[in-house]
């Protein structure tokens, strides 16, 4: 489903692949987002190689990268909540201007996030694999997980949704519902590599490729199936609260959550607040010697 509404989306963009050479990200920008290239164009890659290894992935060997600004034709037809996009083996399309929500707080998350998607991809041959295997690992792989997350997830998986509702999530036509599935996406995935490996995605992926139906190689991973595997992981999220006395009643106990998700909240807008006002610095001061 997710190749197809790729398809569909290029299809529309009017998008041409342009050819790179090896082991380099090149990025397409026009003036007016030459500053956002700039900050793709400084990315520790080989960082992201790293986590990208771990998870038992490689970095491709070219990402092509065309940054599209919103007055463009291209953009309006593209739902507004799709900060980026990873097409076929190498290429990133990003709408810089739309950057500011989980979960992507920045440019640099979008490029991060897109190139676990074409990591996939080719670790998969091309064979598909679920929306929230591919969501869930492209989020934990790229941002790691915090306790702001994790007061989050405690309000999303009150009702311990099954992975088919994670699924009817990302296809909700609205950015909420979106949102809250990239959150359960990302934390059942995080969950998953720490009970049953870190490499867990490439390895379910390399099964995919030989032909391996997805559910059946997920299964020959971790033993579960991937709603079993959903149900543990909401369990242990859960435990999290451990320390909550086990006097305080179930009122008490979600007043404190919510609490702490807006404590959380507001700790998030202000780093975002701080991280702008760097970049902004950066743009103003001197030009680095070369």
């Amino acid at each position: 489903m997710r190749r197809a509404a790729v398809a569909v989306v290029v299809w529309q963009l009017g998008f041409a692949i342009a050819d790179a050479a090896p082991s380099q990200v090149t990025v397409d920008a026009p003036p007016a987002l030459a500053a956002d290239a700039s900050r793709i164009r400084r990315i520790d890659v080989e960082r992201l190689s790293d986590a990208l290894r771990r998870a038992g992935l490689e970095l491709p060997p070219r990402v092509q990268v065309t940054l599209i600004p919103d007055d463009d034709p291209r953009a309006q037809r593209v739902p507004r909540w799709f900060a980026g996009l990873a097409i076929g083996a190498d290429d990133i399309v990003i709408f810089p201007e739309r950057v500011s929500s989980y979960p992507y707080d920045s440019i640099e998350t979008v490029f991060r996030h897109e190139v676990v998607h074409l990591a996939l991809d080719g670790r998969a041959a091309g064979q598909p694999l679920p929306r929230w295997f591919h969501e869930g690992t492209a989020v934990a792989v790229e941002s790691g997980w915090s306790v702001t997350d994790q007061v989050r997830l405690l309000l999303a998986t009150a009702t311990e949704p099954a992975v088919e509702d994670v699924a009817r999530l990302f296809e909700s036509p609205t950015e909420p519902q979106s949102a809250h599935a990239y959150l359960l996406a990302a934390a059942l995935m995080d969950e998953l590599r720490r009970a049953h490996g870190a490499a867990l995605p490439g390895r379910v992926a390399a099964e995919v490729a030989r032909g391996v139906p997805f559910d059946r190689a997920f299964a020959s991973q971790t033993g579960l199936s991937p709603n079993d595997a959903a149900r543990g992981a909401w369990r242990s999220y859960r435990r999290w609260t451990s320390w909550v006395p086990a006097a305080t009643g179930p009122a008490s106990t979600w007043s404190l959550i919510l609490g702490l998700a807006f404590v959380a909240f507001f700790v998030r807008i202000w780093r975002r607040a701080r991280r702008r006002r760097q970049w902004d610095e950066e743009e103003n001061g001197p030009d680095p010697v070369t």
